[in-house]
């Protein structure tokens, strides 16, 4: 009888705790719907700029969000580009090669990697660019050093869940391949990768996500309030998440404060977008390499 209350009582707490958790996620996001919607239209992504013109290019938008929406893609794109090979061979390393005091030491670093706070990694990305423009006069805190700072960032999370995504398929599965006489390469490449996609997948979402949020890198790395278009991986640019934070800590008035709300509903769409990117690219990917034909 104990231990049956015992169990009703952790089956309730657990059930709680997630009401809990989506309760608050709705509310939250309810809050910069009601609060962001009314201000979403043309003339706050395009400003006074025709949006075929400023689509294509022909012309800068200096008042509104497009720059800014464009930026965070890019910014995105290419820090989770840059760290996802990394990511993907350090995690099939951990789980695959790496074995004993090695392994141990690996787990151990990563562990600490991604407890670092962000702040430092902005530091850190602003020192390298005062570091490399000492040899190369054209680097400053740019695009590039912003991406690679965030893919330092985010690296830990997508080898951890590289890595336990791959650990965690079967031994049966784990097994038909070598005693069909598949090499441990084949074997990783044909069968265990294609197994572990939901799961690394997931630390991709992970990691989109956190590139699309992180201010405080990006505020030492190179993104400014007014820049425009990047012109190349050498530029200034802005983005969403810095725009929200100038926004809400400097606005003049109730309309830059709605803005900001509206911004914020923008950043949503987009990493809801690149969310649907990644989900559509894990499935085509496990189509290809389970389903040969």
């Amino acid at each position: 009888m104990k231990e049956r209350l015992i169990e009703i009582f952790i089956k309730s707490f657990a059930w709680l705790s997630g009401l809990l958790l989506l309760s608050a996620a709705f509310v939250i996001v309810g809050f910069l719907l009601v609060k962001g919607v009314p201000t979403l239209s043309l003339s706050l992504i395009f400003g006074d700029t025709s949006p075929a013109d400023a689509l294509l290019l022909r012309r800068q938008v200096l008042i509104g969000l497009f720059p800014a929406m464009a930026g965070t893609c890019l910014l995105v794109l290419l820090a989770v580009g840059l760290a996802t090979p990394v990511g993907l061979a350090a995690g099939i390393y951990l789980a695959e090669y790496s074995r004993g005091n090695l392994k141990s030491f690996f787990s151990l670093f990563y562990d600490i990697l991604s407890g670092i706070p962000s702040i430092v990694i902005g530091l850190f990305g602003f020192s390298l660019a005062i570091s490399l423009h000492h040899y190369v006069k054209e680097i400053y805190p740019c695009l590039l050093i912003s991406a690679l700072a965030l893919a330092f960032l985010v690296l830990p999370y997508l080898i951890r869940t590289t890595q336990f995504a791959m650990e965690s398929i079967p031994s049966e599965i784990r097994l038909t391949a070598p005693a069909l006489g598949a090499t441990k390469l084949q074997n990783i490449a044909y069968v265990l990768f294609p197994r572990s996609l939901p799961g690394i997948a997931s630390g991709v979402i992970l990691a989109v996500g956190r590139c699309a949020e992180d201010t405080a890198v990006i505020m030492l790395t190179g993104v400014v309030a007014a820049a425009g278009i990047p012109g190349s991986l050498l530029s200034a640019y802005e983005a969403l998440p810095f725009y929200i934070y100038y926004i809400s800590s400097q606005y003049r008035d109730a309309y830059e404060l709605q803005t900001g709300y509206g911004a914020a509903v923008i950043l949503l769409i987009i990493c809801a977008c690149l969310f649907l990117a990644a989900f559509y690219l894990k499935n085509q990917l496990m189509n290809r390499m389970l389903y040969r034909q």
